[in-house]
């Protein structure tokens, strides 16, 4: 099961992506197992020498009763300390974000693909949708020959 954010490839360059693990609760796992989670406005900070992902969506597990968690609350990201230094100097000196790309499950361990992204501006975006609507034109005429 694979969770994408289509949106931030439309929204952002990536420049350097991260396979990131999360800390979560019991409850949590089981929900993303069902297919209950969103990543579409989430993102990503850095507090001390710690990355957390703010506005991940994960619905509550329906058996959960009374240990049950909070579901947009932040999460914890686990990576490397060379790699939390490289990420909060890419975000301080050029003022790059942080955005989950992927959630996936590898090797029934979840894992984010965390994206350090530039955002594009307007004329990028449309320039995107140009790029798009080219590649399926060209694939209508390749099926109708």
């Amino acid at each position: 099961m694979e969770i994408i954010n289509r949106k931030a490839k439309f929204d952002y360059f990536v420049e350097e992506e991260y396979e990131v693990g999360i800390v979560l609760t019991g409850t949590e796992i089981k929900s993303v197992r069902n297919g209950h989670c969103n990543i579409k406005d989430s993102y990503g900070i850095v507090r001390g020498n710690e990355v957390f992902l703010l506005n991940m969506y994960i619905g509550q597990y329906k058996e959960g009763n009374i240990f049950n968690h909070n579901e947009t609350r932040s999460r914890k990201l686990l990576l490397h300390k060379k790699e939390i230094k490289k990420i909060q100097q890419a975000i301080e000196l050029q003022g790059l974000t942080l955005v989950p790309l992927k959630v996936y499950f590898k090797n029934n361990i979840l894992k984010v693909l965390l994206g350090v992204c530039r955002g594009k501006k307007n004329y990028d975006k449309r320039e995107t949708m140009k790029e798009r609507d080219i590649q399926r034109s060209v694939q209508k005429n390749i099926k109708n020959y």
